[in-house]
């Protein structure tokens, strides 16, 4: 059994691929037991996200402004407050984010995206939620602000790892897990590997981050949720543990940090 802890189902490149419906569908029959879906733009997508949610079991969704979008006033008039809102009254709404800091884009202003970073851990801590954490060339602001905001309290996760070992140890030492996507399988991707390897099994999740970033075979084509067990079989050669450990621990971590989602958990 797997979750993908982290897809997009409503994001336009999906669509060629399969509806929704048709994409958890296809996920479930090959092994994929439950599917986060993430929201990046609260005013723009939350009520089609959460609709998904709510209609298929075992399907959960977040509420967030990623950091591309942190500058839109839409979303900057967005209030901590407001963020709690959406947690403690929808069931299915699991994590908060994405959010974070992006500097390699530099699609909202920096400052823009400190304070929306800000804004949704405090509402992490507020409603006891995790945050799903964006960061690509801005690591130690990432942790310089996880660590003023967090007040030692935050759980959350690095969503689609691929920052340093430097970030790694330092998000572990926060208590963070650790997600990796199909870039983990991509033959130059061998810092990124090492980094797995060391990853301790207690801390690791799984994701496709879909649609994009398919993993090896796939590499180059649209990313959907069923190919999340090819990323996971690919961190038990490399970690030289079977199958079904990392499946395991991947879910065992999953409902540990997204605990709201036993709530609503069906088991056949």
């Amino acid at each position: 059994m797997l979750i993908d802890s982290h897809c997009h189902l409503n994001h336009i490149k999906i669509k060629d691929a399969g509806s929704p419906s048709e994409l958890i569908k296809d996920a479930k029959s090959h092994g994929i037991a439950g599917l986060l879906t993430i929201c990046c733009q609260i005013n723009e997508e939350f009520d089609e996200i959460h609709s998904i949610a709510k209609e298929h079991e075992n399907v959960w969704c977040s509420v967030g402004t990623h950091p591309h979008d942190a500058g839109l006033k839409t979303e900057m008039a967005i209030s901590q407050s407001q963020i709690e809102d959406y947690v403690t009254d929808n069931p299915k709404v699991i994590g908060i984010g994405e959010t974070g800091l992006d500097y390699y884009y530099d699609n909202s202003p920096r400052e823009a995206q400190k304070e929306s970073f800000r804004k949704h851990i405090r509402a992490c801590l507020a409603t006891d939620t995790p945050v799903i954490i964006h960061t690509r060339d801005a690591e130690e602001e990432t942790i310089e602000i996880l660590q003023e905001e967090g007040q030692g309290k935050l759980r959350g996760v690095l969503h689609c790892f691929s920052g340093s070992s430097w970030l790694a140890e330092k998000g572990l030492k926060l208590g963070l897990y650790i997600s990796f996507s199909g870039i983990v399988t991509f033959k130059k991707a061998t810092e990124l590997q090492e980094i797995a390897k060391a990853t301790p099994l207690e801390r690791i999740l799984v994701e496709t981050d879909a649609p994009y970033l398919a993993p090896v075979p796939f590499r180059g084509k649209t990313n959907v949720p069923a190919y999340v067990r090819h990323t996971s079989k690919f961190l038990s050669e490399l970690k030289s543990v079977s199958e079904e450990t990392v499946s395991t621990h991947s879910t065992e971590n999953f409902f540990k940090l997204f605990n709201k989602a036993k709530d609503t958990w069906i088991t056949k």
